[in-house]
């Protein structure tokens, strides 16, 4: 078992990954590093392996896809997760690693909105972009995550092997933000500078594709963690739209003695869209607290399995 690892997600990065792998290996000497190229056609995983790394690879395009494997594969104390496209500098490594091993924190968060990401990015749309993902699921999930999208983070045993990868592509950054916050793990912000890409290694990122990704993914989990709030909002908007039928038909009704029967029609057909709503939402949420109970337990047979590993070195 590793006690540190660092882990680099790698498509095409054959212009940087040289220095980041060194960069690393420089401030952890005692982390093992490893590249996963996916499907890279310029060389890198060469060019890693050159540099010291232990290089595998991922053929199912994607970096949630990567991470996926990557967290399969690999036993560590400590895993730090970095892109290889040298924005993230590996000076913070160690604070990073430190906040995992000493102070049990779940996920380090390397935060490069509060220093020099919006000076650095030089994409369109980027930076409004983070600042609208990071505050919108900080008020959804009633946070205080800096930086939802940083591809420079920290994890422990317990997160790593509990965590249910869904996402395949750029969106793996959102999610693991927001298992963290519903299953209540320890967070830490770590402020790390940030570099823009150098010109002649372009970014994967496609802005507006996979920013609606994300958005996506946001709302997809929840619904899925918490559905009483997400049924709860349809109730509502349901009641209300009944009311906003119901209530012209029967003062028409008071004064014409009429029913308008298809406008009473249609505001029965919301009322009943709406208890239904609020009874999806109930039955779910209790799903959901049971499953949270579950997940308590498998973090128990993960500390006794950290511990079984750590004597096993």
């Amino acid at each position: 078992m590793e006690k540190i690892a660092v882990l680099i997600p790698c498509y095409n990065e054959a212009k940087t990954i040289e220095k980041v792998v060194k960069d690393f290996k420089k401030e952890l000497p005692e982390a093992t590093i490893y590249v996963y190229d996916n499907n890279s056609k310029d060389g890198t995983d060469e060019l890693a392996r050159k540099a010291g790394a232990v290089v595998r690879y991922e053929t199912r395009q994607g970096k949630g896809n990567v991470i996926r494997t990557m967290f399969r594969e690999i036993d560590a104390e400590c895993y730090i997760i970095v892109d290889g496209d040298d924005t993230y500098p590996a000076e913070s490594a160690r604070e990073i690693a430190d906040a995992v091993l000493n102070e049990k924190v779940d996920m380090v968060i390397g935060d490069r909105l509060s220093s020099t990401y919006f000076t650095e990015n030089k994409r369109l749309f980027h930076n409004s972009g983070n600042k609208t993902v990071r505050a919108l699921i900080n008020r959804l999930y009633k946070s205080d995550i800096r930086d939802i999208l940083t591809g420079y983070r920290g994890f422990s045993y317990n997160f790593v092997k509990t965590f249910p990868i869904m996402s395949k592509g750029f969106e793996i950054e959102t999610e693991m933000s927001i298992h963290a916050l519903d299953k209540n793990m320890k967070l830490k912000n770590v402020i790390v500078d940030y570099r823009d890409r150098p010109a002649d290694s372009p970014s994967k990122l496609n802005t507006i594709p996979d920013g609606i990704k994300v958005i996506k993914t946001i709302f997809g989990f929840y619904k899925n963690y918490k559905p009483m709030n997400f049924f709860g909002i349809l109730c509502f908007l349901a009641f209300a739209a009944g009311l906003g039928f119901f209530i012209p038909a029967f003062i028409g009704y008071l004064h014409t003695g009429l029913v308008r029967i298809p406008t009473l029609l249609v505001s029965v057909l919301f009322f009943m869209a709406s208890l239904q709503s609020l009874f999806t939402g109930l039955t779910l949420d209790n799903i959901i607290k049971n499953s949270r109970q579950n997940f308590e337990m498998r973090l128990i047979d993960c500390e006794r399995n950290l511990s079984e590993l750590k004597k096993q070195k």
